[in-house]
This record gives structure tokens, sequence and C-alpha cells, in this order.
């Protein structure tokens, strides 16, 4: 069975995210999208928030699962099963800092890791610019997967 794992912090999980599991499915039995706690981060919406929203989207689809870690993402990976790390790509600057994650990544588990270009629609859609339209009370409905309902702030 081809596991992957899709993690991230997904604060919050945007209409890239989602295109990119979308994406991935074909190409794998089963995903676990992983949701990143980092006591160093701060973020807008909390880990359970964010775990809620996205199984939501999920929800009946058995070969998407959601978790929370808080280690690194290869032991994570390790503990799902996982043989590959799915990661979405930007920009030419994302590029170099997933590549040299991957090239430790790889060095310390053997685990691959499988890039995914952001569709050049998509491409301005980033989890930072949604917080800060959120921040200023704007609609972000459109950077955001069909019928995804963040909570209120």
């Amino acid at each position: 069975m081809k596991i992957a794992i899709f993690p991230g912090t997904f604060d919050p999980f945007t209409l890239g995210h989602y295109s990119i599991v979308e994406r991935a499915l074909p190409l794998f039995d089963r995903i676990v999208i992983a949701v990143g706690v980092n006591n160093q981060k701060r973020t807008l919406f909390s880990v359970d928030e964010r775990l809620d929203c996205i199984r939501s989207l999920y929800c009946g689809n058995d070969r998407v699962e959601v978790i929370a870690y808080s280690e690194l993402t290869v032991d994570t990976a390790r503990s799902c099963g996982a043989q590959f790390i799915v990661r979405g790509v930007r920009m030419i600057q994302d590029f170099e800092y997933e590549k040299n994650l991957a090239v430790v990544n790889r060095e310390l588990s053997g685990i691959e890791t499988v890039f995914l270009y952001t569709l050049p629609e998509l491409g301005h859609v980033s989890s930072s610019i949604v917080r800060e339209l959120i921040s200023y009370g704007k609609d972000v409905t459109d950077m955001l997967p069909r019928g995804m309902v963040l909570p209120k702030r």
C-alpha cells in the first residue's frame, strides 16, 4: 500500500492545499494530512479547529486521514507507515527550501518527497494571505475549499 503524508500547519487549510490533496489521491492509496503543532508558531486557529475543518472536508473518504503531530515529520511519517511526503510548491523560493528539506528527510529516513506544483490559478493563495484578509474582516470564501466553514474570529 502506497501511503503519503501531507504535512503542514494548515492555518487555515486553503484551496491550494485542497488541490494538492486531490491531485495526490490518484498517486497514492492513502494520504495522511498531518497538521503540525509548533508552539513556536503563532496560529490564528487552534489545532482542534484546524483538524475539525479539514476532517469535515474528507468525512466519508476512507483514503484520507487527518491527524495532529508535534514531532519531526519523518517520525510521524514512519508511525503512519508512509513511504512518501507530499509537498506543494508555489514559487521558486518554495522549491529551494523544500528541496533542502527533502534531502534532509531522505537522509534521516529514506522517505522520498514528491513535489506537486500549485495550479497557476491558485499560485497567489497562501495561508498567510488568508489569515491577513481574515484579520481585516474580508471574505476569503474563494480561497477555501467549497463547503469549508472557518470558525468565527
